[in-house]
């Protein structure tokens, strides 16, 4: 793309324009090429300072009977941009566990682009956020399934947590299918804090801010199980408890703030640190 986005774009709909047009024009995407029968597991931490403008574009292809999986950690600057285009070719299999954790104005983005252009190819995204304060939270993926991807197995997970009312979270899972016998399926939800579930944790002698932490922790963890490498995947956890901590924090001053009001559901509708 050689001119600037606009809400036209369907990718770049919920982004911060003024940010990304601070960076403009972009770096031509990574590119990650998994040769056929063979398996890649990648690790991508956006941690950019908060004020910052982080967009980064991969381009995944995989040749026959390969395997790619991406884990992402989407939590740092202004605007935090993760875009992923996979190619997945007869037999290949593409697995995707992403959390996006924001906080303050922040703006985060996953853009997936799924192109399933032969038989009997698998792709899996299991995308989670946890937003406070006045963050905007997006995911929009596409699974476009070519007339002779026969036999294409395809799933979308996408959940999100609200810490405050003012924060938004977007989703919009999408499918384009023009073979006809393909199982794909997708599933968006937006939610708060289970009271249930604080209730009995804080019966059990947990402080409210550890029981907070320890229930998203659970909503976000199964995105990095599974990362074989045990410091690897010790890591991640690490930077994702940290921002969870920063985020809670932040969260308890903002409804201060607002004179305590809950937050609502709803909103709109090989290790690598990017």
């Amino acid at each position: 793309m050689s001119a600037l986005p606009t809400r036209r774009d369907e990718t770049w709909r919920y982004s911060d324009l003024e940010a990304v047009a601070s960076v403009w024009p972009l770096e031509a995407p990574k590119v990650i090429e998994v040769a056929a029968g063979e398996s890649i597991t990648r690790v991508i931490v956006q941690d950019a300072p908060t004020d910052a403008v982080a967009i980064h574009d991969y381009r995944v292809i995989l040749h026959p009977r390969a395997t790619a999986t991406l884990h992402v950690l989407n939590t740092g600057g202004k605007l935090g941009r993760v875009a992923i285009d996979v190619t997945c070719h007869a037999g290949a299999h593409f697995e995707l566990g992403a959390a996006m954790l924001g906080a303050g104005e922040q703006t985060l983005e996953i853009v997936t682009t799924l192109n399933h252009v032969a038989p009997n190819a698998t792709s899996n995204q299991t995308v989670r956020s946890v937003l406070g304060g006045h963050a905007t939270g997006s995911y929009l993926g596409k699974v476009a399934v070519a007339r002779d991807a026969q036999k294409t197995d395809a799933s979308q997970s996408v959940k999100a947590m609200l810490l405050t009312r003012t924060a938004t979270a977007n989703a919009k899972p999408e499918l384009e299918i023009f073979a006809d016998d393909v199982k794909c399926a997708h599933g968006a939800t937006v939610g708060e804090l289970d009271k249930a579930g604080l209730f009995y944790l804080g019966s059990r002698g947990l402080p409210p801010a550890e029981a907070k932490a320890l229930l998203l922790r659970a909503f976000i963890g199964s995105v990095f199980d599974g990362i074989a490498d045990d410091a690897e995947r010790e890591a991640v956890e690490a930077a994702a408890q940290a921002a969870l901590e920063r985020m809670l924090n932040s969260s308890l001053s903002h409804r201060e703030r607002e004179g305590g009001r809950p937050a609502q559901p709803g909103g709109k509708g090989e290790g690598e640190r990017a």
